[in-house]
């Protein structure tokens, strides 16, 4: 069996999520053993090639986030929704409850711990947020979903290793495991 292509992808959210991913410690050499890990943030930053199967963590936030997911849902076989934020926005579409000017001015006016020159940034690194954070699946096709604010270890390890195995995830057969 020909080794499948693995990557993952953070957008707008915390690494939480991948911070889960490493936690399948020692059984990211079963993984390793059907996939080769081609990106992931962790480690690398190269551009994404085809893929069979692409983890997402986080919500589309800014231009630079619509144009990378809608290149990764182009790149991928499989494009999973890691936790929460991918789902549902979770803490980072918190900032939908305000206008926009309202949330640059509280970090960069409002601030303790800013220098009060009233500025806010304007650089070209910076990300042209969106008005509204919004879930992958309002963007792109999503094919499954890891829930949890972090996903547990044990539920992405099983929705990996089911899809290297060419198997249909069925986190409903793991309620003993607790999401995050």
């Amino acid at each position: 069996m020909q080794k499948k292509k693995l990557a993952t992808v953070w957008l707008g959210g915390c690494s939480g999520c991948h911070m889960s991913l490493l936690d399948i410690d020692e059984r990211i050499l079963e993984l390793a053993k059907l996939a080769d890990i081609v990106k992931c943030p962790v480690v690398d930053g190269k551009e994404l090639p085809e893929v069979d199967i692409t983890l997402v963590e986080g919500s589309v936030t800014s231009d630079e986030h619509l144009h990378e997911i809608k290149h990764i849902r182009k790149q991928s076989k499989i494009l999973v929704a890691l936790g929460d934020c991918a789902v549902t926005t979770n803490i980072t579409g918190m900032r939908n409850y305000f206008p926009l000017q309202e949330v640059f001015d509280t970090a960069y006016r409002n601030a303790v711990s800013n220098d009060h020159s009233g500025e806010v940034p304007n650089h070209p690194a910076l990300l042209r947020l969106h008005d509204k954070v919004v879930p992958l699946q309002e963007v792109v096709i999503v094919d499954f979903v890891i829930p949890g604010c972090p996903p547990n270890a044990d539920i992405i390890f099983y929705v990996l290793n089911e899809l290297l195995n060419d198997r249909q995830p069925n986190l409903a057969s793991v309620k003993k495991l607790k999401y995050g």
